[in-house]
């Protein structure tokens, strides 16, 4: 007989950006960190970025699920703040496998190339914030894992705010890990959904989701506190929807930043939608 899994979920700080952005000082969004865990034995959903993050997030792990097995780190998709922080879980649980999709991996190694790494990451946490040499994780050969009896699914969900996104399911307590396919409460990244084809996508993402019928939904950046809940995936296309509305309705970069907050006072991190409203209007984009 398999054993009953349960999910907690860790919020990460937010951790102070180097730079200003939009002539002001900010903080990266807050990150989600799922696990699951059995009788003996956990899975790990994501990492945060840095050092510190990640040593609070060993803390929290070993007094959530004391003595367990961690087997298994899986990474949702490629951006680094979802999968820096891999070599300091190894550190604790050195037989701990960190694996992802193959199309993740590739993603992964895009984020330490030199443009990216160097030219924004290390100029976002400078000195040693983040923890090197950085570690990959393992391509999957299968898009499914186990532990205790347990099926876990990776499933490929194509773009949301990046591409080869992918979420976790778990069917046996009807959960779904979504990484950055969906937002609780926080501003989202349109950076690199920079067309209208590439938010349907994102919107055709969540539709992938909701067909699951899940009980419970863990955003990729979400308000510590808040419920893991399936109205997340309405907020999310929410959002999505007014943000492509509001890229017909203004006319510069600013404009569009600006009603982005005016919709949505309340969530984390405006500077987040900084990124997507440059990509918006890039002829007009300098901060």
């Amino acid at each position: 007989m398999s054993s009953v899994l349960r999910a907690d979920v860790y919020v990460s700080s937010r951790l102070p950006i180097a730079i200003e952005r939009a002539g002001g000082s900010s903080a990266f969004s807050p990150i989600s960190c799922t696990l699951i865990q059995g009788q003996s034995e956990a899975v790990l959903v994501d990492t945060p970025i840095s050092v510190s993050q990640t040593e609070d997030l060993v803390s929290w792990i070993k007094q959530t699920a004391i003595g367990k097995d961690l087997k298994y780190v899986y990474i949702t998709h490629g951006h680094g703040d979802h999968w820096f922080g891999i070599s300091i879980i190894q550190k604790h649980w050195p037989n701990v496998r960190a694996i992802a999709t193959p199309a993740t991996v590739s993603s992964m190694k895009e984020q330490v190339s030199p443009e990216k790494f160097e030219g924004i990451w290390l100029k976002f946490f400078p000195g040693d914030q983040i923890p090197q040499p950085l570690v990959l994780a393992s391509a999957m050969d299968s898009d499914n894992f186990e532990i205790e009896g347990h099926t876990f699914r990776a499933i490929e969900v194509g773009h949301s705010d990046t591409h080869d996104t992918t979420i976790l399911h778990v069917p046996s307590i009807n959960l779904v890990v979504a990484g950055d396919v969906v937002y609780g409460d926080v501003h989202q990244y349109f950076g690199e959904a920079n067309t209208t084809e590439k938010r349907k996508e994102w919107l055709r993402a969540i539709d992938m989701i909701e067909a699951l019928n899940p009980q419970t939904v863990v955003a990729g950046h979400k308000r510590a506190g808040t419920v893991d809940g399936v109205f997340n995936l309405r907020t999310t296309r929410q959002y999505i929807e007014d943000f492509e509305s509001a890229t017909k309705t203004t006319s510069n970069w600013q404009e569009l930043w600006e009603r982005m907050q005016l919709l949505y006072p309340g969530r984390i991190n405006p500077h987040a939608i900084l990124a997507g409203a440059m990509a918006a209007f890039p002829s007009e984009a300098k901060i």
